[in-house]
């Protein structure tokens, strides 16, 4: 699937930055004799210098641990921002639009409009495999499948042809959203306080992310891979990162307009059609949800 791919997994208990590899963990730090090594974000944010090295160490180093039964963290314990584009399917823009009888909105290209994007905090973040709280005000979690970019490269006002330029690797995401909780229900529906955007998708474990970062030397085409959602072993979501409305490249661009990307900072790309909301479907305690992206590897999420 990949030669190797960046984690964080727990080795005696501790949080240690690995290479996947072979179906080996190997220690970063114990690998390059440097300390800090053991923090993903240190190795993100030294990516380019690194890069030799890790690639000798992933082809040559006969130590590691089985991946089979580690405990993964995120890959990225304390990523700089993550951002969320909003609306970045056609089709998943049309069922959301269906759901609330209004009309399939145009292509935002049509009306020169960039892409959007809303943040979710660190501490919505859960590892592959790791239980998920059902949050405990909101009746409708809905689930989200995304490709995710993270960013190897600072930048600012980064024009769209060098963007992927800024990009570290990919890994998979699960957008998971508190429906019931996005509108203010006592607020006048044209008011601009109408919308929470906190309680809808930030809360703890709704933004559960990996298992793994691969590098983007790995993956030739990212605006050309199959993704996938089920739920207890039924698909819901099934689409490929082609079908997106503003490209990665975009996204960069746009974000960078106004903010400057650093190493470490996450972008989920959007989510194609299939959500639980456009069905009146949600999920309930002890579901399993399983994201399912080419080339990059299966994300598995359990509600308790």
């Amino acid at each position: 699937m990949f030669q190797f791919a960046l984690a964080t997994v727990y080795l005696d208990d501790a949080p240690r930055a690995v290479l996947i590899a072979g179906g080996k963990a190997i220690d970063i730090a114990a690998a390059t004799g440097e300390p800090r090594h053991a923090d993903a974000l240190v190795v993100v944010e030294n990516w380019a210098a690194l890069l030799p090295q890790l690639s000798d160490i992933a082809r040559t180093s006969k130590a590691g641990r089985n991946v089979s039964g580690l405990r993964f963290a995120p890959p990225l314990l304390r990523p700089g921002a993550i951002y969320c584009a909003g609306a970045n399917y056609a089709d998943h823009a049309a069922e959301m639009a269906l759901a609330k009888g209004q009309p399939v909105p145009p292509d935002p290209h049509d009306l020169g409009l960039h892409s959007w994007h809303f943040i979710k905090t660190m501490h919505c973040l859960a590892a592959d495999r790791e239980p998920v709280r059902m949050h405990p005000h909101a009746k409708k979690i809905d689930w989200e499948a995304e490709l995710a970019v993270v960013i190897g490269r600072e930048g600012r006002d980064i024009p769209q042809a060098s963007a992927l330029d800024h990009v570290m690797g990919y890994t998979a995401a699960n957008d998971l959203s508190a429906r019931d909780l996005a509108a203010r229900s006592k607020m006048p529906d044209g008011s601009s306080f109408k919308f929470d955007w906190v309680s809808h998708k930030n809360w703890d474990g709704s933004c559960p992310l990996g298992p793994w970062i691969v590098p983007a030397h790995e993956i030739a085409d990212p605006q050309a891979l199959d993704i996938e959602l089920t739920v207890n072993g039924v698909v819901k979501q099934r689409s490929n990162s082609r079908e997106m409305i503003f490209s990665i490249a975009e996204q960069i661009a746009d974000l960078s307009r106004n903010i400057t990307l650093r190493p470490g900072d996450i972008i989920l790309t959007g989510t194609p059609a299939g959500v639980g909301a456009g069905q009146g479907e949600f999920l309930a305690s002890g579901d399993v949800v399983q994201v399912t992206i080419e080339k990059i590897g299966q994300l598995t999420t359990t509600l308790v």
